[in-house]
């Protein structure tokens, strides 16, 4: 059973719902931490509730590398050997990725590489796509350009509102969370430079 750490900024809709996933059954996983880098991030309360371990490890003021090994430390000591971000709202230090090696995995409301960075909906709403959708990657020592494991796409509706669409983003990035873990879990995958091969 692969020892999972989440790393979350807010509510954590992304952690839930891969706690749902493991509860069901469908992912051979533990989460065996829950870190948030604000201590109000309501996903805190959320997880204790449900029983996972989570503590709140604040990032405001200290360096980046700092705050970087500190996360790391309680990682490894819980003996995380995959980590989800899931709305952590921090960039991760070169540090930090080469400690986990292609062993972070980042959820992105987009399908990348367009429209990296924060807010990501609203700039696909208000750029005029006509299909978005959301993008799991490994995450590497750059924004948002880590190889892509799982993608879905998402229409915009000529009706949509950048809330409405996010919304519906939002119900994509729940499913395929837990898919790309799969993937990732079972080990049926390779990566070529920036290309995941599966099987």
């Amino acid at each position: 059973m692969t020892k999972l750490g989440v790393l979350i900024s807010g509510r954590g809709s992304n952690f839930e719902a891969i706690a749902d996933h493991i509860a069901a059954g469908d992912l051979d996983a533990e989460i065996a931490i829950v870190i948030s880098n604000r201590p109000e991030a309501a996903g805190l309360e959320i997880a204790r509730h449900r029983g996972i371990p989570a503590v709140a490890i604040a990032s405001k003021g200290l360096d980046r590398e700092v705050y970087d090994r500190m996360v790391i430390e309680v990682l490894q000591r819980r003996g995380v050997e995959l980590v989800c971000l899931a709305g952590f709202m921090r960039l991760l230090s070169a540090t930090f990725v080469r400690a986990f090696p292609n062993r972070i995995l980042n959820i992105h409301p987009s399908l990348l590489p367009a429209f990296p960075g924060l807010d990501a909906q609203h700039q696909a709403f208000e750029h005029g796509v006509r299909v978005s959708g959301c993008t799991v990657h490994f995450v590497d020592e750059h924004l948002d350009t880590g190889p892509i494991v799982a993608q879905a796409t998402v229409p915009v509706l000529d009706t949509d509102t950048a809330d409405t669409l996010a919304a519906r983003i939002l119900n994509e990035e729940h499913r395929i969370y837990s898919e790309a873990l799969k993937i990732v879990i079972g080990g049926k995958y390779r990566v070529e430079g920036r290309r995941v091969i599966r099987g």
